[in-house]
């Protein structure tokens, strides 16, 4: 059979690398995919009917949505329609990312340990309601925002000006309405699960930086690195993660009748309290999928084929014992304003040591490749230990070059700083 990924970004980029090795996958195609890669075959077709016509007709026998867009407007309820394989929620259960409330209400609901929190539909009462409660607190735009619509505000004046920015239109109608969020305090985990609607079963744990600057500093993005294993995630943790947020999500899943064929991340703060869950996503990761994914020995396809046939029980994860290091190459400016279009160097050279580089923001343009987004490139290197991951991964990552390119410098401290 052929497989068909969804998307263009990096997250993309390696679920096609990792699908293409499978035995069960002659060919893989990718819409739209991106310049970096190499053996998949990019097609021009955003229209789900189409994309299922072409999934009909090409032999396609396994589809993967990679990001929350498509599945929040309702993408695998068109393939399922017509009987095709799709790993992915329907649009109904992808409203525990589209919708911040909707996730919110869920956890409360089931049991699952989370902040806090309250939810506006306009300026006025959010604006009272935060001169009410102590700071920090976090403010959410409640729809999808590209994993800008979060601020983390240590000040009143920071909280309000982010309520603000919502309802004035800064993310569109994400903002429409905005969930201001008690600020857990800890260390925060990806934790990434298969869930058939019968059976959850979790991947590798990893970690995020999201905010721009070293040493955690400045405004969240989308993610600027990532590394698997995550040291915080030990025995114990999994132990408890597995009884507080897997086993009710599953139970949850199951209660409020969701078709959730597809994975989960659950983005866990590790708290003096135990992990309580900041947000879900309905997907991959990015980049925890750049760090996750080439630590995975099995085959993918067969996993994802397992989830949708609803036999994830009889499938068994397994995971090399090197740990892997992502590092986000992204556009000066960015989550701010940037320039696009700048020529990059050295890509062939940062992959000559056993390095991989997954494009996320990259486009050819008179057989050059260069910049086309925030996020442009995640080099992943793996190592038998963190140590040597990370400098592999920035020894590759420093081969690469443009006109205000910008990573951060510490991926992966809190796992050194545990050495």
């Amino acid at each position: 059979m052929n497989a068909l990924v969804v998307g263009g970004g990096g997250r993309e980029h390696t679920l096609a690398w990792k699908l293409k090795q499978s035995e069960k996958i002659a060919t893989v195609y990718c819409a739209p995919g991106n310049p970096g890669m190499a053996g998949i075959e990019c097609i021009e077709i955003g229209d789900f009917e189409a994309l299922a016509d072409f999934a009909q007709t090409h032999d396609v026998g396994l589809t993967v949505v990679g990001p929350e867009a498509p599945l929040c407007a309702g993408l695998v309820d068109v393939f399922r329609a017509r009987g095709l394989a799709v790993f992915g929620p329907d649009k109904h259960a992808a409203q525990l990312e589209g919708s911040k409330r909707f996730a919110k209400d869920f956890m409360v609901r089931h049991g699952i340990p989370t902040a806090a929190a309250r939810s506006f539909t306009e300026a006025g009462p959010a604006i009272d309601y935060l001169h009410q409660v102590e700071m920090p607190v976090v403010v959410k735009a409640d729809g999808l925002a590209a994993g800008k619509g979060v601020t983390v505000a240590a000040t009143r004046e920071e909280a309000i000006a982010a309520a603000t920015a919502c309802f004035d239109g800064a993310f569109g109608e994400a903002g429409a309405e905005v969930v201001v969020e008690e600020c857990l305090i800890g260390e925060e985990a990806s934790i990434l699960a298969f869930v058939d609607g019968k059976t959850i079963k979790p991947l590798a744990s990893s970690q995020d930086h999201k905010p721009i600057g070293d040493g955690d500093t400045g405004p969240n993005t989308g993610g600027m690195g990532a590394y698997s294993p995550a040291p915080v995630v030990d025995e114990a943790l999994w132990a408890q993660i597995d009884e507080l947020v897997l086993q009710p999500f599953l139970r949850g899943v199951q209660e409020d009748g969701l078709d959730f064929r597809g994975i989960i991340y659950a983005g866990v703060m590790v708290t003096a309290e135990g992990p309580k869950v900041l947000e879900f996503n309905v997907r991959f990761g990015d980049p925890e999928t750049q760090a996750v994914l080439p630590r995975m020995t099995g085959d993918l396809a067969e996993a994802m084929l397992a989830c949708i046939e609803q036999r994830l029980a009889d499938y068994d994860f397994e995971w090399s014992d090197d740990t892997a290091v992502c590092v986000v190459l992204a556009s000066g400016g960015y989550p701010g304003p940037y320039e696009q279009g700048k020529q990059i160097d050295g890509l062939a050279a940062a992959e000559t040591n056993g390095a991989m580089v997954f494009h996320a923001g990259t486009k050819r343009v008179d057989g050059q490749i260069v910049t086309a987004g925030g996020r442009v490139l995640g080099v992943t290197a793996l190592g038998p230990d963190i140590r040597t991951a990370v400098h592999r991964s920035y020894e590759a990552a420093d081969k690469i070059s443009w006109e205000g390119v910008y990573k951060r410098r510490d991926i992966a401290h809190r796992a050194l700083d545990r050495l």
